[in-house]
């Protein structure tokens, strides 16, 4: 066994320095910024605060678009990427590598060129677009558009998340299961899925926190319509270039309450998948027919 390395007098500084520097910088960067958009929400009242909110119809239509879209959008990838994940994690096939890096598209691409594109695809002048006139469906400047933008953007979280989890789970408990006369719904629902839960959900909650906060993507695809297409970052960029501070303060105040509930859930989800890995490892340890008993018991 290794023994940890004594933390020498002369390190102890360089320590406290890269720690102050650390707290300066998440300090000046994230927690100011994050407070004093509370400040500003909150600085006339609560009541003011309820009022920006709840009496501006234009503003409740983007908080209830926020709120349908992003699920929708996180309920496709959660599919997708469990589908792909499982593909990649447990087949060897030609062109595998490069779908692992087509995966990362949305990461290396703007979301504003990601909009572009799907504008000169679904648009009126695009690629479809006398298609879609033809059968009278709207795609660009509606809801179905915002769908398709935050969906593209979102895409790698969910998957990414998934796949070295089942890569270091493995096959074995699955093909037991299939061994012991499962079906395919069977292994998934009472094997697969149990191993992979927390690393979905940590998927799923880092989906989401991206949709609600897009951008760009969704700008371009929108058309900044009021009371039609603007979600709620559109709208606190609305609000605040019409001079209505205390109104878009109180819209970016949801967003960032939001982004605080991710960020607890994510915080929880990870020690959870941090257990989970040290049983792995102590589950390994095990004989196999330990596993093989697991198995049996989950597929009774």
């Amino acid at each position: 066994m290794r023994s940890k390395p004594a933390t020498t007098a002369a390190s102890r500084p360089l320590s406290a320095v890269l720690v102050a520097g650390a707290l300066g910088v998440v300090g000046l960067l994230i927690v100011a910024p994050l407070a004093s958009v509370f400040y500003e929400a909150f600085a006339r009242g609560v009541g003011a605060w309820w009022g920006a909110l709840a009496d501006d119809p234009d503003t409740r239509h983007a908080i209830w678009l926020s709120l349908t879209v992003a699920p929708v959008a996180v309920a496709i990838n959660t599919v997708f990427g469990v589908a792909a994940a499982w593909l990649v994690a447990r087949f060897r096939f030609p062109g595998r590598s490069l779908l692992i890096s087509l995966f990362d598209v949305p990461f290396s691409v703007s979301p504003v060129v990601a909009g572009l594109a799907l504008v000169l695809i679904f648009g009126r002048q695009g690629l479809l677009g006398p298609t879609l006139a033809w059968l009278d469906w709207k795609i660009i400047f509606a809801w179905p558009g915002l769908v398709l933008a935050t969906t593209f953007v979102t895409l790698p979280l969910v998957v990414r998340e998934l796949i070295p989890v089942m890569e270091a789970i493995g096959p074995e408990e699955e093909l037991a299961a299939v061994s012991l006369g499962a079906s395919g719904w069977q292994v998934f629902w009472r094997v697969t899925l149990p191993n992979i839960r927390w690393a979905l959900l940590h998927g799923i909650v880092l989906a989401n926190a991206r949709a609600m906060g897009e951008f760009g993507a969704v700008y371009v695809v929108s058309g900044h319509i009021a009371g039609a297409t603007d979600t709620m970052p559109l709208r606190v960029e609305k609000l605040f270039q019409e001079y209505r501070q205390p109104a878009s303060m109180a819209v970016a105040s949801v967003l960032a309450g939001l982004a605080l509930v991710t960020l607890v859930a994510k915080f929880v989800i990870e020690r959870r998948l941090e257990a989970e890995s040290r049983d792995l490892e102590a589950a390994r340890s095990l004989p196999d027919s330990l596993d093989h008993t697991k198995v049996e018991g989950a597929v009774a």
